[in-house]
């Protein structure tokens, strides 16, 4: 096997369209970066693995978060039956698809086990905060989110990549893109569907929990609270700071880097779902600890490009001729397999000081024990 060339930071030699005419991703003829930079910040500092495990608060805040917009779509739906429809929309925006927003954090972390250690209950987690969601996504997201890290920007495998039918419709016109970010949740659903696979158990399970959820707002609160739960989901999905992470996350902004993080102050509500590029390296670090991995590997992370402002995302993605669905990096999965198969980690060498070799040991040492 060969040294991968893009080691340490694994950004790659690619760069992103500069023809505003182009419908077609960006291609590449390596594997994703994440795999290979863990292992690069592992060798370097390995007590990065005590940072692994779960975060239990997730499920305190969740249960919180499902506990308030239950009583606003009671208040809206049953108290506040005179209230106009431009006042229940703005309570919708501002209150409800804020906390739909954190709602997706949170089933985010629960899909990747990092609430509880049990699966089963990280499961549970994911669908007591879908219950005032309207659609079931808890367990969809799971299965679909997991794919996408293991075959991410892998054409036909990665659920997250944007539709043929998004590319050609859409392309980098700002009215369309800006109807595009105001439905993406109907979008992340269209995906899902197009892999055309059939749904698990779990996920027949989140259906008919859902179902049956709704029909007890209907019955014990009113229609008009559901159609609250419906709409908020439908701004916390779309044109809201907190959906910005979407498109912060993995479209192009600089040549070579397909996945960027956000680091402003939007992470304090939002869990820290802005730090992508340490997710995609170390799934297995809750939100609580995640911003000690960017800590302690800074030479990794400082030089990568990053967001500082969500909505400053939003406009450069709608105003900006480069930016659109398209702007996404693809390969094959024969590049996929390939580069992981013929290009490998190059050996970090040891310390050469003597302190540096003793600390380093100590920390093996303990790791361990």
């Amino acid at each position: 096997m060969r040294d991968d060339p893009r080691h340490p930071l694994y950004l790659g030699k690619w760069k992103q369209s500069t023809k505003t005419d182009v419908r077609d991703f960006v291609h590449d003829d390596f594997e994703e970066p994440h795999r290979k930079r863990r292992a690069a910040i592992l060798a370097k500092h390995p007590e990065v693995h005590q940072l692994y495990g779960n975060e239990p608060l997730t499920a305190i805040i969740g249960a919180i978060a499902t506990a308030t917009q239950l009583v606003a779509a009671y208040k809206v739906g049953c108290v506040w039956t005179d209230l106009h429809w431009t006042a229940v929309l703005a309570i919708a925006y501002l209150l409800g698809g804020t906390i739909s927003a954190l709602y997706g954090v949170i089933i985010h972390e629960a899909g990747h086990n990092l609430v509880f250690k049990r699966p089963f209950y990280n499961r549970l987690t994911g669908l007591m905060v879908n219950l005032p969601m309207v659609v079931p996504i808890s367990q969809s997201f799971r299965r679909y989110h997991l794919e996408h890290h293991q075959y991410q920007g892998v054409e036909g495998m990665d659920p997250d990549l944007p539709l043929d039918a998004e590319i050609k419709y859409i392309h980098n016109n700002p009215l369309l893109k800006t109807l595009w970010v105001f439905c993406y949740s109907a979008m992340y659903v269209l995906r899902g569907l197009a892999m055309k696979k059939k749904p698990q158990r779990w996920e027949l399970i989140n259906w008919a929990f859902i179902l049956c959820v709704d029909a007890l707002i209907v019955r014990y609160m009113s229609a008009r609270s559901l159609a609250y739960l419906a709409v908020s989901v439908f701004f916390g999905y779309g044109m809201h700071p907190g959906a910005a992470h979407f498109i912060q996350e993995h479209y192009i902004f600089r040549d070579g880097q397909e996945t960027y993080s956000y680091y402003g102050s939007g992470n304090v509500f939002y869990l820290n779902i802005g730090l992508h590029n340490e997710h995609h390296d170390f799934p297995q670090i809750p939100w609580t600890r995640i911003y000690k991995l960017r800590r302690i590997a800074t030479e990794f992370y400082d030089p990568l490009y990053a967001h500082t402002s969500w909505i400053g995302v939003i406009i450069m993605f709608i105003t900006s001729p480069m930016q659109g669905p398209q702007a996404r990096l693809v390969r094959m999965y024969k590049a996929h397999l390939s580069g992981r198969q013929e290009y490998k980690v190059p050996c970090e060498s040891p310390p050469k000081n003597s302190v540096a070799r003793k600390r380093r040991d100590s920390m093996l040492a303990a790791l361990k024990a």
